[in-house]
């Protein structure tokens, strides 16, 4: 493939006169949280554009404002040369946006037929449907990506690199000048991305505009002109892919200093309380480590590394394919979440609204797991103690509202994620296993969570975060295991890691 290398804010000899992405000034927040900051972004026609980053860099903030999901601040974005309507998909797939987000969803009972034109004008012969004109086009699509897929069959039925492909073909028939891709491989084999690759390939041909976005930076070498790097919001680098490297870009994703809002903490762990060996899943393979009492552990990894599914398995949320788990030198084969709470092994959900709260008053959610010790006898529940039990841990969490009758829906993320926290340390569990846990919190109530998760270990019990923040597990915690693509890249103790160290690891590298 010939690749055009172009400088940004430069209009190429012999190119279009405008971008067919032009992203300018673009600022972004939510409260003080910022999370774009007076961006520039260009992406010529027939251009393969990597936008790369850490996880909560910027990236889903600005391929939502791009896709007419949210609106920035303030900023332009033009398509083409005709500005943006911002908060409207349908205004920004008019203008000539197609977006393939990770999550690729179908309509059952639809046909792939129905599925590339749903929503559109369809074939029709004196109002109704033309099927064979409808198939016929939908395989002219195909053909015409190189693909061979049954147009008839149920869409719900395609593997996930026919599902991309489906995707791709009802992009193409937008006619959309602008593609972007959101971790498009994350879900395929190597021959799948190959076969991915080589119809990207035919739409650079096509003049498409694609901007790429993926933690893979072996493949983004392999497939992208251009380059651009976010971290906290900013543009920090850009270039062309073919005068830089991955330890390069890596080195520019990394650097952050890690803000001194962990707790000093010098101990001696005590002894193994949870071993887990040979463990494997749907994407785990083989992941074997231990942790013990008094220790917090913290697994890094990329999305899709199978970090999250790590804690489902030993919290009793998933089914393992092999492997053991012993909790204080016994067999742990937890059949619920249920079942692993009564072993004394908690999970703390990342999703925590649709995941760990219920849609009640605070008061509910703080005692949701300690019914049975609020009860009289066996079947009534006590309000008193209740109520009692509720307040101690109000106060005790420092959560902040109106009162424990205010539907905690309605307190701030921060103030959720303590109701989360004070509701699952109520059972008082030897092993914790956090996912997320300080997700979508200012750095006030970060402090916090991290006292809180400190102060389990304190007691002796076993802590297990997984974060996608890298200097949170550099500050937080004893011990970093990281994965890649379900195994095992890198072990650090603590004062071994550093960012770049950790990133190196998370892409499968030696630093």
């Amino acid at each position: 493939m010939q690749t055009d290398h172009r400088e940004l804010d430069t209009e190429p000899a012999g190119s279009p006169a405008a971008p067919t992405l032009l992203v300018k000034g673009v600022r972004k927040s939510y409260g003080d949280a910022v999370v774009l900051d007076d961006f520039d972004l260009e992406v010529w026609p027939g251009e393969v554009h990597a936008l790369l980053g850490e996880n909560g860099a910027g990236k889903s903030t600005l391929i939502k404002i791009i896709a007419g999901v949210v609106s920035p601040d303030i900023g332009k974005v033009s398509i083409a040369g005709s500005d943006l309507r911002f908060g409207s998909p349908q205004a920004s797939m008019e203008t000539g946006v197609s977006t393939l987000f990770q999550e690729l969803a179908t309509v059952g009972g639809l046909s792939v037929a129905e599925t590339i034109f749903l929503g559109r004008p369809t074939p029709s012969r004196f109002g109704v449907v033309d099927w064979g004109a409808l198939e016929r086009a939908s395989r002219e699509l195909f053909d015409s990506l190189g693909q061979s897929i049954d147009v008839t069959q149920d869409a719900d039925r395609l593997s996930p690199v026919q599902k991309t492909m489906t995707a791709l073909a009802r992009s193409l028939s937008h006619e959309s000048p602008l593609l972007i891709l959101d971790e498009p491989t994350a879900a395929l084999t190597d021959a799948e991305t190959s076969e991915l690759f080589a119809v990207i390939r035919r739409l650079q041909d096509r003049g498409v505009a694609i901007l790429y976005v993926s933690h893979r930076l072996d493949e983004v070498f392999d497939i992208a002109d251009r380059y651009t790097v976010l971290r906290n919001g900013l543009r920090v680098a850009r270039g062309a892919v073919s005068d830089t490297t991955v330890d390069a870009v890596i080195s520019s994703m990394a650097g952050r200093p890690i803000d001194a809002v962990f707790p000093a903490w010098k101990h001696d762990p005590g002894a193994v309380m949870l071993e887990v060996q040979d463990l494997t899943g749907r994407r785990l393979q083989g992941v074997s480590f231990d942790i013990r009492a008094g220790e917090v552990v913290g697994i890094a990894g990329l999305a899709g590394s199978g970090r999250s599914e790590l804690l489902r398995l030993i919290g009793g949320a998933s089914r393992r394919k092999g492997g053991r788990i012993l909790l204080d030198g016994q067999d742990l084969a937890p059949r619920s979440i249920g079942a692993a709470q009564r072993a004394g092994v908690t999970l703390v959900p990342q999703e925590r609204r649709s995941q760990a709260l219920i849609p009640d008053s605070t008061e509910r959610n703080l005692t949701i797991t300690t019914v049975d010790a609020n009860t009289h006898g066996s079947i009534v529940v006590s309000r008193k103690k209740e109520r009692s039990h509720a307040q101690r841990l109000w106060d005790a969490f420092d959560i902040r509202g109106r009162g424990l009758d205010q539907a905690v829906l309605t307190l701030s993320g921060g103030n959720q994620q303590k109701v989360v926290l004070a509701d699952f340390l109520a059972l008082r569990p030897k092993v914790l296993l956090l996912d997320e846990p300080t997700r979508g919190v200012d750095i006030a109530t970060k402090s916090q969570i991290y006292a809180l998760i400190r102060d389990e270990a304190t007691t002796g019990h076993a802590v297990l975060v997984v974060s996608s923040e890298l200097t949170e597990l550099i500050g937080l915690c004893d011990r970093i295991v990281v994965l890649h693509e379900g195994r095992i890249s890198g072990r650090f103790d603590r004062g071994e890691a550093d960012e770049e160290r950790l990133l190196h690891a998370c892409y499968g590298r030696s630093a």
